[in-house]
């Protein structure tokens, strides 16, 4: 019998089947377009339609899950049974969303103070808490209780390591990861940046690599240098509907990285709406992040 339920929400770009599949319960996020509220349904044909979308043009804007939305959410699992729940959020070096989290737990126990909610800060984006919604989900079918998975939880999560790579700045740009002159430059010299997260969640360039070919094999070396025991391990993945460079690199991952399998999956809108088309993703659990170099 299950001790425990395990949450997460729709940013952790593991498709709806998978959540289903492990028995995860996902917040579905919203984003917005010319002021019309969509919601991430996590299932590949709608993110295909979103990117077509902004090639189209449309500039999609997201907002951090509000209090309101999760104690609806968190009131739905406790009309079903009354479990603690363990609710792994998007990264505070990302999104507001889980300080909302923690805001609405200390008003849900005000109605329920029988309850027990644990809000953990994921410190990542897109399948890096992915991975860790997984492992919860492992560690709650082995036995484990709501305070032994948050705990594993907050000591593991600098460990889901994610790398990110583009050929298109367009879209970090408008979201001001990247400045006018290093887009413009970037186009210029075919300059794919190597994206990474660091030890507090903050997503930053960790190198300025020339052509796509050149980036993908430096992630390979990466993930060798990263990886702990990767033949126990699925290697993540996602990709914002370019799923061929996908497909390519986890091949690559699982032949020369050694990882047990790849499982490949596409990014939705919360992230997506920062990155746009084009971007590859890859995501597994190995050394600690390191900060970023000054």
């Amino acid at each position: 019998m299950e001790r425990f339920r395990v949450c997460t929400d729709s940013g952790c770009d593991l498709p709806y089947e998978v959540c289903e599949e492990y028995r995860i319960s996902p917040l579905l996020m919203r984003y917005a377009i010319d002021n019309e509220v969509f919601t991430d349904t996590m299932r590949e044909a709608d993110a295909r339609a979103f990117y077509d979308k902004m090639r189209a043009g449309a500039f999609p804007q997201t907002s951090s899950v509000n209090i309101e939305d999760y104690l609806e959410f968190w009131e739905k699992r406790f009309a079903e049974n009354d479990l603690p729940i363990v609710h792994i959020c998007l990264g505070s070096g990302i999104s507001g969303t889980y300080q909302n989290g923690l805001l609405a737990h200390d008003l849900f126990l005000q109605d329920h103070p029988q309850a027990k909610i644990f809000v953990v800060d994921s410190l990542g984006a897109s399948a890096s808490y992915g991975v860790l919604a997984i492992e919860a989900a492992r560690l709650r079918d082995e036995g484990k209780t709501a305070e032994e998975c948050a705990a594993w939880l907050e000591k593991n999560a600098v460990r889901a390591n994610a790398f990110y790579t583009t050929g298109d700045l367009k879209w970090l740009y408008h979201g001001g990861r990247v400045s006018r002159t290093g887009a413009t430059v970037a186009r210029a010299l075919n300059i794919w940046p190597l994206m990474a997260l660091d030890e507090v969640g903050k997503l930053y360039v960790r190198e300025k690599v020339r052509g796509k070919k050149q980036v993908f094999a430096r992630i390979l070396e990466i993930a060798r240098e990263t990886a702990e025991d990767p033949g126990s391990q699925t290697v993540r993945v996602c990709h914002s509907d370019c799923k061929e460079d996908a497909e390519a690199l986890a091949r690559e991952l699982v032949e020369t990285c050694g990882f047990a399998d790849a499982s490949i999956s596409c990014i939705g809108s919360t992230i997506g709406t920062h990155t746009g088309p084009g971007l590859v993703t890859i995501f597994f659990l190995g050394k600690e992040r390191p900060p970023q170099k000054k």
